[in-house]
């Protein structure tokens, strides 16, 4: 997938790895993302791993989105 620059705007889209990054990935799509970006993320990530992410202590997911991929993710 090609990541929208304004996605990740602090690094080189290019240069990001979907195994090595996946909490950043999953982080910002689930923060930030679009329907596009959301549908690759849930083919390209087991629920669980998202649902990891999700409940990490120090989880970049602001409470409001947090609360609704929590609920979405059940």
């Amino acid at each position: 997938m090609q990541f929208r620059r304004t996605l990740f705007w602090d690094v080189d889209p290019k240069t990001i790895d979907t195994k090595k990054h996946a909490r950043y990935i999953i982080e910002r799509i689930l923060g930030f993302g679009d329907d596009r970006e959301a549908r690759w993320l849930f083919s390209k990530y087991k629920k669980n791993t998202i649902k990891k992410v999700i409940n990490l202590p120090r989880s970049q997911v602001d409470p409001k989105s947090k609360s609704l991929w929590s609920l979405l993710l059940r």
